[in-house]
C-alpha cells in the first residue's frame, strides 16, 4: 500500500511589526528637473499607447499634453499623424506658446496647440490635458448633458466636470481654446457638445485615468438609459463618494497598473 502523500509544510514569514496599510504610499518626490522631466514624458508616451489600447485612436484626432518642469510655458505633445501605438519618449514635441517647435521633428496637431496652450495658461495648476474623439465621449458629448450619478466609479466627476455647449469646427484658435478654459473652470474634466470629452489634472497619470474613467462613464450611461430609467445616486452619497474616489492619488495608482503592463510588454515606448 502506497503512502499518502502530505502537502509540504509552509513556513510564514511574519512581518516584524504588523501594521494596517489601507492605502498607497506616496510615490517618492523627484529630486532634479530632468528626472521630473523624464518622468513627465515616460508617463505621457505610456498614455498614448494605453489609448491605443482602449481604441481612443480615431484617425488624426487627439492629444495629450504635458507641461515642462522647468520651461513651464512649455508642453510635451505627440505629433500630428504618428499613431498612438507607436510613440515613443523620443517621439514627444516640446512645443511653446507661440506654437513653435522647440523640440522635436512635428508636424504639430494645430487644434492641439489651440486647446491645450488655453487651458495650460489658464490653469497654472495643471500639468497635462487630455483629449481624444473616443467613441462614448463623443456619443455623449452628442447629447448636450452632463452626466448623472449613476454609479460609484462615475461619481468621480459629480460636480467636477462641466460642458462646453458651443461647437463651431475644429478648434484651431486659441481664443475658443480660452473658452473651454473658461468652462473647465477648476474642475478635472468637461464635455464638448457634438465634439467629444477633455480631462485635466496635476499629474500626466490623473489626467489620463480620467479620460479612461470619463469614457467609461459615458458608456455606462448611455447603456443604461437605454436600458430603461436609471436610478442616480442621492447628492449627499454621491457627494461623499466623490470625495472617496475623485482625489488625484488614486486615479495615478490606477494608471501605474497599466503602465506596468505597457512598459513590461513594448519596452522600446521608453526609448
Amino acid at each position: 500500500m502506497s503512502a499518502v502523500l502530505q502537502p509540504p509544510s509552509l513556513t510564514l514569514v511574519r512581518n516584524p511589526h504588523p501594521q494596517r496599510k489601507d492605502w498607497f504610499d506616496e510615490p517618492p518626490a523627484r529630486t532634479t528637473v530632468e528626472a521630473e522631466r523624464r518622468h513627465r514624458k515616460e508617463r505621457l508616451a505610456v498614455a498614448f499607447r494605453l489609448f491605443a489600447r482602449f481604441g481612443f485612436d480615431h484617425g488624426l484626432a487627439g492629444h495629450i499634453t504635458a507641461r515642462d518642469p522647468e520651461l513651464t510655458d512649455h508642453f510635451w505633445v505627440n505629433p500630428f499623424g504618428l499613431h498612438f501605438s507607436q510613440i515613443k519618449v523620443s517621439d514627444l514635441l516640446l512645443v511653446n506658446s507661440q506654437g513653435e517647435i522647440v523640440v522635436g521633428q512635428g508636424p504639430l496637431n494645430r487644434a492641439a496647440f489651440a486647446i491645450h496652450a488655453a487651458l495650460h495658461e489658464a490653469r497654472p495648476d495643471i500639468v497635462a490635458a487630455a483629449h481624444t474623439h473616443s467613441t462614448y465621449g463623443k456619443a455623449w458629448s452628442a447629447l448636450g448633458r452632463e452626466l448623472d450619478p449613476l454609479t460609484q466609479d462615475g461619481c468621480a466627476f459629480y460636480q467636477d466636470h462641466a460642458l462646453f455647449d458651443t461647437f463651431s469646427g475644429v478648434v484651431l484658435e486659441t481664443d475658443e481654446g480660452f473658452r473651454i478654459g473658461k468652462a473647465l473652470g477648476q474642475r478635472k474634466a468637461v464635455i464638448l457638445k457634438n465634439h467629444g470629452i477633455l480631462t485635466a489634472g496635476p499629474s500626466v497619470e490623473s489626467a489620463a485615468w480620467w479620460y479612461i474613467a470619463l469614457d467609461n462613464a459615458c458608456h455606462t450611461q448611455l447603456l443604461a438609459e437605454a436600458a430603461g430609467k436609471p436610478q442616480p445616486i442621492p447628492h449627499d452619497v454621491a457627494v461623499l463618494t466623490h470625495s472617496q474616489v475623485g482625489r488625484p492619488g488614486g486615479a495615478e495608482f490606477s494608471f501605474k497598473g497599466f503602465y506596468d503592463i505597457i512598459v513590461r510588454e513594448q519596452p522600446e515606448v521608453l526609448q
